[in-house]
Formats: C-alpha cells, structure tokens, sequence
C-alpha cells in the first residue's frame, strides 16, 4: 500500500500546479448528485496529502494507475473508497480494458445479468458497482461456444475475439438417420477434438437451432426433447455447466436487444422469429420460408452455367455470392444498370458477374425468379408485425418494430434497406413508422457473437447456466 501510496504521490508531483484546497469544490463535469456526494465524504474524512488536488485531476490520476493499484486504495479510508469506487472510474477501465465494445458489455451488465427469464423492467435492477462488475468479469472462467445449425457450425472460446473454427455441419458431424442423442454425442465430441480441450473444463453455451416452430402440443414436445437432448448428452460427457438457447435469441442479442423480430436466413430456410424479453413467442407465430443460403447459392450457380462460366465446386459460386452479391434497392432500376463486377477465387482465377450480382438476392424478395412458390421475405416480416400488433401483448407495439437479420446470406449488402423499404409498402402506417431493419451485427457469427456476451457476464455461468444436479433433479420432478 506504501508503494501505491506513493506512486499516486509520484504522478501528483508531475501534475499539480498551485493547490486548489478540496474544499468540496469539484468540477463542473460532474453531475450534482455526485458532487454533492463527493462532497459530503470529502468534507468528513480526508485522503491527507492529497485533499488538495482537485478531483478531476484525481481521477485522471487514478486511471493512470490502472484497475488494480486504484483497487488497491479503496482500503485507505472512507473518502478514498468512495473515490476509487465511483462507477465513472470502472466504466472508463472496462471501456479501455476490455476486448469487447463497451455498449456491449453494459448491455449484457444491466440487461441479461439477471439470467433466464430477463427481468421486465429496468426498475427491477439494483444499483450497479461497475468496480465490482469488473473485478468479477476478471474471474468468469469463459466458455466453449458452439453455434450449430443445418449447414455450419462455429465454434471457439469465449474469451477469443472470433470463432476458432468452422465446419459444414451437414457434411461432418454424424448420421443424420442416427438417434439424436448418439448424433449430439458425436458432434460435440467431435467440437470438442477440433478444439483440443477436455470437455470437463469449461462451461458450454449451445446455441439451440430455430426448429419445431409451431405452438402445437407436438412441436413444443419436440423442442423439450432437443433441448433435453443437448443436456444429456453434454452432461454424460461430464461438462460441468450448459447453457443452451434459442439461435435467434442470441442473434438479438449480439444486437443488444431483448425484444424484436429476428430474421435468420439458414441453410435451407428462413424463420422470421419474434422475441419478446428474450423469450420466443411461439404463440405469435414463427414464418418459415423455403428459402436459404443453399438456394441463393443454386440459384447463381444455374446463372452462371447459363453463361457458360466454367467453374470446379460449389465453393467457388458460394465465394463469389459472399464477395460480389448484393441486394438493390430499385431492382428494376438496377435493371437498366452496368453492374459487370470481378473477383478472384484461389486456385481458380477470375470471375466476371453483371446482373446476377443482385438477382440473387431478389430471390428473397421474387422468390418465383427460382421457380420457388413460397412467400416473400417482407410478405413473411409483414405477416409477423401483424400478428405481433394484433396479439396485443404489451401496451406498446414498438417492441416488434426492431428486425435483426442473422446468417451469412443476411449480410448481402443492401437487403437491410430494402427490407425496410418492402415492409413499409405492405403495412398500414401506423404500424409502419418506427422500423428499423439492423444488419447481422458480427455478421454470419452474430449468434456466436451473442452467446460470448452472456459467456463473458459477471455472473457466468451461475445466472444462465444449468449443472448436472440441477437437471437431474428437474428431471426427477418432472416425472
């Protein structure tokens, strides 16, 4: 404590010009309340030597030092604990020291600490000590995530900035004919080998595949079953505590909402998924289109055949749709365009497209330009704000009038706006004024990206996760 007493004296001596006494004096930056706060401890105990220094040059001191000598000082005496634990303080260390954006963190802080199901109201939370929130997001053990679906898989630690891998689920990870606790056991194994750990080391969040969308009794027997699944399996591999949740709710997450419309273009369809305080609302209604990446892929890949574009795998179309596709805002405008573009794929060379750079997105939206008969994707979007408004669920509609899109294909640039623009033509104006269509945040890892801000919480795994017992003994009640 000497030594840091010290080093704070050391760094006064550079700084300080002539004493400004701290006479509860402090500085206009500041809000009332925490002067007057400051104030009133100031004016009751003193910091000794360094009562006069101005508080504002007192801060800065205290973030020169760093999270853990200012810790540190906190045990000095009153005035000083109360210095060093102001929230303005920690709030600059956990946006300065931190790998993950600060609105993120606070998001995940006061909205998602609370665990399953999310608290209401914000009312409902206590005061926050951000000095505290730090020094135990210091000791959150992180998290194996993996984020599966029915055509990729992402995997890595939560501690990591991206996902360490990636692998076509639908290629690699067992027989799909196979009971579905020896396909899981198979898949997470199999997780577990790429990534090199022992599967009793870490907490494990599993991202639940958007499936079994119906509110039928039978649909909602087939996702307690899934997610029943995921447990036992994972916990017979001796994992110690599992957190599974739905893809489409951690995709909102990573846009740092708890409610909304998210529309998650998969492997094979898209489900346009309504989400009110972190729970699907299945009673709503889920849209599901068929519709997905593998058809956009198809579609350009029967475009170029058609122009004799000669080409050795599906990789090489997929890689082109990723790098020189896009969604117009005006497509029959976009019609009368030059829109020729290239790019180079390893191995293979270069590749000219023209105007199939954007029909393949306007799939999504003339999903009769593939030969598909289903429904658009802002007929589906529409369909979904309807039911949610006529559903009259909260007081104010604005909660649905948020769409997240998720997927790889989802980050077309352009399909945001003209999502946007699409849904405002078919609904009515009041329902229309207010949407905001969010591109997918972390793009094609957004759910990922979401399942890492709970992994990293001050109060993971306890708030969010289940341990074997606690299944166990869920289990035992329920039958």
């Amino acid at each position: 404590m000497v030594n840091v007493l010290k080093k704070v004296w050391e760094t006064v001596s550079v700084w300080s010009s002539p004493a400004t006494p701290r006479d509860g004096s402090v500085s206009n930056q500041l809000p009332d309340r925490v002067q007057q706060q400051i104030s009133y401890y100031l004016q009751n105990s003193s910091t000794g030597e360094f009562d006069r220094i101005p508080l504002d040059i007192f801060f800065q001191i205290l973030k020169l030092l760093g999270p853990n000598e200012a810790a540190k000082l906190s045990t000095v005496c009153k005035a000083w604990k109360f210095v060093v634990a102001d929230n303005r303080l920690w709030i600059y260390f956990l946006q300065n020291h931190q790998k993950e954006p600060w609105d993120s963190i606070f998001f995940a802080e006061t909205c998602l600490r609370s665990g399953y199901p999310l608290r209401t109201f914000p009312a409902q939370m206590p005061d926050l000590s951000f000095m505290q929130i730090y020094a135990q997001r210091a000791q959150v053990p992180g998290a194996i995530i993996v984020d599966g679906g029915s055509g990729y898989c992402k995997f890595g630690y939560s501690k990591y900035s991206a996902p360490s891998g990636k692998s076509a689920t639908f290629l690699e990870f067992g027989n799909i004919e196979s009971p579905m606790y020896s396909r899981l056991r198979h898949f997470f194994s199999t997780i577990f080998s790429r990534m090199q750990v022992k599967a009793y080391t870490q907490p494990i969040v599993v991202s639940v595949p958007i499936c079994h969308n119906d509110d039928t009794e039978s649909d909602r027997a087939a996702r307690t079953q899934l997610v029943e699944s995921i447990y036992s399996a994972l916990f017979d591999m001796q994992v110690p505590a599992v957190c599974a949740i739905n893809q489409a709710v951690l995709a909102l997450f990573a846009a740092r909402r708890t409610s909304g419309i998210v529309v998650n273009i998969g492997f094979n369809q898209t489900s346009v998924v309504p989400i009110l305080h972190g729970k699907v609302m299945h009673k709503v209604g889920v849209e599901v289109i068929g519709l997905g990446a593998l058809k956009l892929t198809g579609f350009l890949r029967e475009k170029m055949q058609q122009r004799n574009l000669n080409f050795d795998s599906l990789y090489t179309v997929r890689s082109l749709k990723e790098n020189l596709c896009y969604v117009a805002l005006d497509y029959d405008a976009e019609l009368l365009k030059d829109t020729e573009a290239s790019y180079q794929v390893a191995a293979e060379g270069w590749f000219t497209l023209s105007k199939e750079r954007f029909q393949t997105g306007e799939v999504l939206f003339q999903p009769r330009l593939a030969g598909v008969r289903t429904m658009s994707l802002q007929g589906a979007v529409a369909l979904c704000m309807e039911h949610c408004h006529d559903a009259e669920l909260t007081g104010d509609d604005s909660w649905f009038k948020t769409v997240v899109l998720a997927g790889g294909s989802a980050c077309l640039p352009g399909l945001a706006e003209r999502l946007d623009k699409e849904i405002c033509k078919l609904l009515p104006q009041f329902m229309s004024s207010g949407i905001k269509v969010i591109p997918p945040p972390y793009g094609a890892d957004t759910a990922w990206y979401g399942a890492k801000l709970i992994s990293n919480m001050s109060t993971f795994p306890g708030s969010w996760c289940v341990t074997k017992k606690q299944f166990r003994q869920k289990s035992k009640r329920r039958w």
